[in-house]
């Protein structure tokens, strides 16, 4: 029972020089486990395309990755590459745009958002849950320019 309590519930700790604790955040990985229980029973949508912008799950992660939100454990995702029906790269989407070579920022309804290049993510198209939109493939292609020079450019 102890042991589920803590996994239900994971608190993240700094332990510091002082030997004090620092609490940093709280995450519901064992929430998030209940979560992808259902995605991965669900089937996998039919229609998914490049340049479209989804509610994706992406869960509770470690360390810097960038986390889901709400009980969905999701944020919007842009579809950057479809492998195939299953499996689509994605890069996921922010409202707190910084300014960062591995941010690329853009506005929709006079809401600025940004890409964030460094976190982009192989993932099951399971994990999509309602699309958004579509982006036009001019701002499509300059991601994609963008990807290029902080991913695989040195």
């Amino acid at each position: 029972m102890f042991f589920c309590s803590i996994y239900r519930t994971c608190a993240l700790y700094i332990f510091l020089s002082t030997n004090m604790y620092t609490h940093v955040m709280e995450k519901d990985f064992g929430g998030w486990n209940e979560r992808k229980k259902l995605l991965q029973a669900r089937t996998i949508p039919q229609f998914v395309h490049e340049r479209e912008i989804w509610w994706c799950s992406f869960g509770m992660n470690i360390g810097d990755e960038e986390d889901g939100k709400n009980n969905l454990f999701e944020r919007p995702a842009l579809v950057i590459r479809k492998f195939n029906r299953s499996v689509v790269l994605v890069a996921p989407l922010t409202t707190k745009a910084k300014s960062s070579p591995y941010y690329f920022c853009f506005t929709h309804d006079n809401t600025t958002f940004a890409v964030i290049l460094s976190q982009l993510r192989l993932v099951s198209t399971r994990r999509l849950n309602r699309r958004i939109r579509k982006i036009n493939s001019t701002l499509f292609s300059e991601i994609k320019k963008k990807i290029i020079d902080v991913v695989i450019t040195p």
